[in-house]
């Protein structure tokens, strides 16, 4: 179980720091321009579009910093929670403006979250 928590763990940080990475450096209007699932950022300010880069790149980082230097590994699921909470706004908003099958795909990330999390917390949490 400790293998497939990490590998699910790693995936779930690559993704949001490159996620979260991407919503720093790039413009909304850039953003907007990479596709169907971009078009969210019409609904928030250009402020807004990168608070939520910068909370999914912490995020990604703190869901395997910690476990990886040792110190403070509570925060992992910590973490995850944080991006949990980060995609249920994004399936609201996804789900207001119509974009049904993106909500599905916010869904299957809140499901990876909800497997670190429950890993973390009862199977395998770590211990010192």
């Amino acid at each position: 179980m400790n293998i497939a928590l990490w590998i699910v763990t790693g995936l779930l940080a690559l993704a949001y720091v490159a996620g979260g990475t991407a919503k720093l450096v790039m413009s909304k209007q850039k953003i907007y321009a990479s596709g169907h699932s971009g078009h969210w950022v019409e609904d928030w300010s250009d402020g807004g579009v990168k608070a939520i880069g910068a909370l999914e790149l912490l995020g990604g980082l703190g869901l395997v910093l910690p476990a990886l230097v040792g110190i403070a590994t509570g925060l992992v699921p910590v973490a995850a929670i944080g991006l949990g909470v980060i995609m249920v706004g994004a399936a609201v908003t996804r789900f207001r403006r119509g974009e049904v099958k993106l909500v599905a795909v916010d869904f299957g990330y809140l499901a990876l979250l909800a497997f670190v999390v429950w890993g973390r917390f009862v199977v395998e949490p770590f211990t010192g």
